[in-house]
């Protein structure tokens, strides 16, 4: 073979390895019909802690209310 050729071929060979590992290194997310797929490292990706909240979302508004029915019951006098 000349040596054009071997150069070409080489850079041709070095060209697609670096294509390949490339692609073979990134994970990727994948939407199916609305589904977001993990990617293949999910198993080794660190996980968020999310601690658990109250039950009702709106803890302190109810308790808001309740004061200030208790208020309105005190200031009437009369009993619940």
């Amino acid at each position: 073979m000349s040596k054009p050729r071997q150069r070409l071929r080489l850079k041709t060979l070095i060209g697609a390895a670096c294509l390949v590992s490339a692609i073979g290194s990134t994970g990727c997310q994948v939407d199916v019909g609305g589904q977001t797929l993990p990617s293949p490292y999910y198993l080794g990706d660190d996980i968020q802690y999310f601690p658990a909240g109250p039950r009702m979302k709106l803890s302190r508004e109810a308790a808001a209310q309740k004061a200030y029915k208790e208020e309105q019951v005190q200031r009437s006098g009369r009993q619940p």
